[in-house]
């Protein structure tokens, strides 16, 4: 996610422990051959992301996790397979014995043998889709919460793509195909010599014949796998970029409105969905086509089986029970295959969502640091600082360098584009450096793990986001343990504990999607309260006062000094200079490089003295 640099904060730890095992549905989505013979650590249509990336990777080991499963699942087809053999035999047993000796008493005893037979199967086959199920379900739970943090994280490194949701529909699409007939086609398949070897036994010709059809069916299922794997992938890219559209409108429904651009947004969707749908349409066609005529062929090859048969009665090479139990065994042997075809869109879905999943989950890992450092309370030190915005090569801010003490304000000015929010950015570790670093009492940021050293940091960024539930809950950071001491804390610090108050619920006015809507100036006094929630010892604002007025301008300044005076750092992004009230050092940036720091009155008399100088 982001490099082990000075300032390479990573922002989630993923432990991995564990064996490697392979298995068949592992290798399914994997890519092994069509999953018509399923051979350990063969990739031949489509190989593995690398054997050092995804070896270790949790979304393996979530997979391997199922090996006793897996396994249970091939004792139960096993059985299934074997009980299948039921209606040939009894077949088989029904014209050569029943019939030639008219006797009814057998002709009972074979039937309910059979009945009991199929009424065994079918609830090995029913225990089977369950456990296949459960698995899934398993699998869900143990990788749920990687997979938010995938979609959490993955914007920092510049791989988001359309609206950022698909690690989310790359989960689903792997759970929905571990509970469908595609693993089951998989375990069936090894079946299938067992199946051809019995009508070989029976005779040569019916051997021949069903070996013959069971090479043209998996020619049909790897025209499947060519024709739809492009489709296929197109279709998820081009269904990332329709939720985009949809979700940037979404988002933006009110300025849209007001400036009359709904219906060229509503175009631009229109077209973004019907280019998806035309690649959905393109890989439906392809493995409904083929499908079809993998069917038709596989009814042909049934008659073909009897046609085979009766000659076969004629010639006296073999009874009339052979003839109709070689049709049934036929049919039987190669219906893996055209489950396999008829699952194939689901198939090739679940191996690009594995693939993609591994990728960005390799990207998410972090090892958690072995020894807990203590609460930062003495000092920030920056070194020589570029940061580099995600996606991109090339750092937006350079030759940063500076040190403060506890109790000690920054205030960050400069034009437009000079670098200021991409500091603070830096400062917190939500952005990646590529030379310098970031240090407090010493210690480079990515030796705290991610989750305990947003505990130590207080963040406004300049786009105030809050969230689903209640002003308090916002406050808290969401934590299942603040107190109500905590947070009326955080309240009084940040001056917004009246305004609060008077919300129709107080504390418990909920906020965010379908609750009630804030201002402005109310959301920014809320999101200074989440910043100081906890008393962290960095504390970075970006632009603090841009929807304030007087009174919340007041309260900002009082929030800065209170800071300072508990012994935290504060950094503050300002455009409007009411928010350097508080500060006692500034720093200046101009073109992504720093032009001077030190004492506010100094360097703001050496601005105002020489604009020209300090900016160029």
């Amino acid at each position: 996610m982001m490099g082990r640099t000075c300032s390479g904060l990573k922002p989630s730890h993923l432990a991995v422990n564990g064996s490697s095992y392979t298995l068949p549905i592992d290798a399914a989505l994997r890519g092994a051959p069509a999953p018509l013979l399923v051979v350990p650590h063969c990739d031949c249509i489509m190989p593995p992301v690398s054997a050092a990336r995804s070896a270790h990777s949790p979304i393996r080991e979530a997979l391997h996790s199922g090996y006793g499963v897996f396994g249970s699942i091939g004792l139960f087809s096993c059985v299934v397979n074997l009980l299948m053999l039921t209606g040939p035999f009894f077949m088989l047993q029904v014209y050569d014995r029943v019939l030639s000796s008219r006797s009814v008493p057998t002709l009972v005893v074979l039937l309910g043998l059979a009945a009991m037979l199929y009424a065994f199967q079918g609830a090995l086959d029913f225990v089977r889709s369950r456990i296949l199920a459960r698995f899934g379900e398993r699998f869900d739970r143990r990788l749920r919460k990687l997979i938010f943090d995938v979609v959490a994280f993955q914007s920092l490194n510049g791989r988001r793509e359309g609206d950022g949701q698909q690690p989310i529909r790359d989960f689903d699409q792997i759970r929905q195909f571990l509970g469908s007939q595609g693993p089951v086609a998989v375990f069936d398949l090894p079946w299938m010599p067992i199946y051809l070897a019995v009508l070989f036994l029976l005779h040569v010709w019916l051997g021949l014949v069903a070996l013959g059809g069971a090479i043209l069916l998996c020619i049909f299922t790897l025209l499947t796998e060519v024709k739809t794997r492009n489709p296929t992938r197109a279709a998820s890219q081009k269904s990332s970029a329709r939720n985009a559209v949809a979700e940037t409108c979404r988002r933006n429904v009110e300025a849209l409105a007001a400036m009359g651009m709904l219906p060229a947004l509503r175009e631009r969707w229109v077209a973004a969905h019907g280019a998806f749908l035309g690649e959905q349409q393109r890989a439906v066609d392809a493995a409904g086509g083929i499908g079809a005529a993998a069917k038709v062929f596989r009814f042909f090859l049934q008659s073909l089986m009897l046609a085979v048969g009766a000659y076969l009665v004629i010639l006296q090479e073999v009874s009339p029970g052979v003839m109709i139990a070689s049709s049934i065994l036929s049919s039987r042997a190669l219906a893996p295959i055209e489950l396999a075809i008829a699952n194939w869109r689901g198939f090739v879905g679940a191996r690009q969502s594995y693939r993609r999943l591994i990728e960005v989950a390799e990207e998410s890992r972090d090892a958690s640091p072995e020894v807990v450092l203590p609460r930062p309370s003495q000092r920030l030190d920056v070194d020589n600082l570029a940061v580099v915005p995600p996606g991109t090569n090339r750092p937006t801010l350079s030759g940063v360098s500076f040190s403060v003490g506890a109790g000690d304000a920054v205030g960050v000015i400069g034009a437009s584009g000079s670098g200021k929010s991409t500091l603070a950015r830096g400062l917190v570790g939500v952005w990646t450096s590529n030379r310098g670093g970031v240090r407090l009492d010493g210690a480079t940021l990515d030796q705290w793990d991610r989750h305990d050293f947003g505990r130590y940091v207080g963040y406004l960024p300049q786009d105030i986001e809050l969230f689903p539930g209640t002003v308090a809950e916002n406050i808290a950071r969401f934590r299942p343990d603040a107190t109500s001491q905590e947070i009326l804390a955080a309240t009084r610090r940040a001056g917004v504990h009246e305004m609060i108050v008077r919300l129709p619920a107080g504390y418990e006015t909920r906020i965010g999607d379908g609750g009630q809507a804030l201002s402005a100036g109310q959301r920014q006094r809320v999101a200074l309260a989440r910043a100081l929630y906890g008393d962290p010892f960095l504390i970075v604002l970006d632009e603090p006062n841009s929807n304030l007025d007087a009174e919340g301008e007041a309260a900002l300044t009082h929030a800065i000094r209170g800071a300072r005076e508990a012994g935290s750092v504060v950094i503050v992004i300002a455009h409007r200079p009411s928010a350097l009230a508080a500060v006692d050092k500034v720093l200046v940036l101009a073109e992504g490089r720093q032009q001077a720091f030190g004492p506010k009155d100094e360097v703001l008399g050496r601005v105002l003295k020489h604009p020209t100088a300090v900016a160029s």
